[in-house]
């Protein structure tokens, strides 16, 4: 079933609602903005009302509006066997992890502004890129657009500036998780990334679902995350199971390209939380942190095309007889994760 809260209007008003398949049970004037801040017992309780409230409305009579106002975007790279892939596609006579891999979460700081609801159209973006073999780098239209299939957990309760979070408390300051799509122009990656990381190639757009699941839906999903060698540092070490299991799909013009699941990151969400203020740095309401790509070690498991394709080595075929190695202008892209819902986005041509 899905389930979790979002935020709709009825009526031209903003009201709290929460998702349980295909109704969503009216809470009230008001958005999810204000019960992230209220702390754990009132999601717990606001969770128990939403599942046997009657105040229904079909869900094809909702527009959703984007869940709750975010704060900050952090971006991971959590998932051995996608960062495994990518070095050896772009490494291949050397490691394919860099050494820091398995001692920290990696990641980086995305643009908040830019992150949009599922079902809002994605425009390709624009920006300078250099071929292998030309002389200086051009400036227009991404020709290798790209998907990566990610989870999210949102931050409802704020931490002191100064004061790391310890894994410990990852369920005093969080109130649920999301699925989201990074989406991702690896042309111009690829050239602006060296020396400080992902910017424009990534800031054009990150989707998320329309419903936060609450982390109390999710705990029977909880399983073993997979064994970490070396141990981590004192700091990043979680007791208790914090992978979820949780089937995950990608589906591109109808068809399923990738199916894979959630309890193969390497790093956890509590260890993500806990690195992110590791430093002293504060986090709020509506912080949004996301895994990173999510890939299994089997072909057909992959979250991105990168993958997928093989660095468009190896086209993929859909049901109906076309071939893609990145997105084309009308493709519409479907992440899906029950109990999570899906993440809709369709590409729009660069703006003229």
């Amino acid at each position: 079933m899905i389930q979790g809260f979002g935020t709709f209007q009825r009526d031209g008003e903003l009201r709290l609602g929460f998702r349980r398949d295909d109704v969503v049970a009216d809470l009230g004037r008001g958005c999810l903005d204000e019960l992230l801040p209220q702390g754990r017992d009132a999601w717990l309780r606001a969770t128990e009302a939403a599942l046997v409230s009657d105040d229904l409305v079909a869900l094809a009579d909702v527009r959703p509006l984007l869940p709750f106002t975010v704060a900050d975007y952090v971006d991971f790279y959590s998932s051995l066997e996608h960062a495994t892939n990518l070095g050896r596609m772009f490494r291949p006579d050397s490691e394919p992890l860099l050494p820091n891999w398995r001692h920290l979460p990696v990641g980086y700081h995305g643009r908040a502004g830019t992150v949009v609801v599922s079902g809002t159209p994605v425009r390709r973006p624009q920006g300078q890129t250099k071929a292998p073999d030309a002389d200086a780098p051009g400036f227009g239209p991404s020709q290798r657009l790209d998907i990566e299939l990610e989870l999210g957990f949102v931050v409802g309760i704020r931490s002191t500036l100064g004061e790391p979070v310890p894994t410990s408390a990852f369920r005093e300051h969080v109130f649920g998780v999301v699925l989201v799509n990074d989406w991702s122009a690896r042309d111009i990656q690829a050239w602006e990334y060296v020396p400080l990381g992902p910017f424009l190639g990534k800031s054009f757009a990150t989707s998320i679902s329309a419903w936060v699941t609450p982390l109390a839906l999710l705990d029977d999903l909880l399983v073993a995350a997979p064994a970490q060698e070396p141990e981590p540092l004192p700091h990043l070490r979680v007791e208790g199971d914090w992978a979820l299991d949780l089937p995950l799909e990608v589906e591109l013009n109808g068809s399923v390209i990738s199916r894979g699941n959630a309890r193969s990151l390497y790093w956890t969400m509590p260890q993500q939380f806990a690195h992110a203020t590791s430093n002293g740095a504060s986090i709020r309401r509506g912080d949004l942190m996301a895994s990173g790509t999510i890939s299994g070690g089997e072909r057909g498991t992959e979250g991105s095309l990168i993958e997928l394709t093989w660095n468009g080595t190896e086209p993929i075929r859909l049901d109906d007889g076309s071939e893609r190695t990145f997105l084309e202008d009308g493709d519409e892209v479907v992440l899906r994760g029950e109990p999570l819902g899906e993440v809709r986005g369709r590409i729009s041509r660069a703006r003229a």
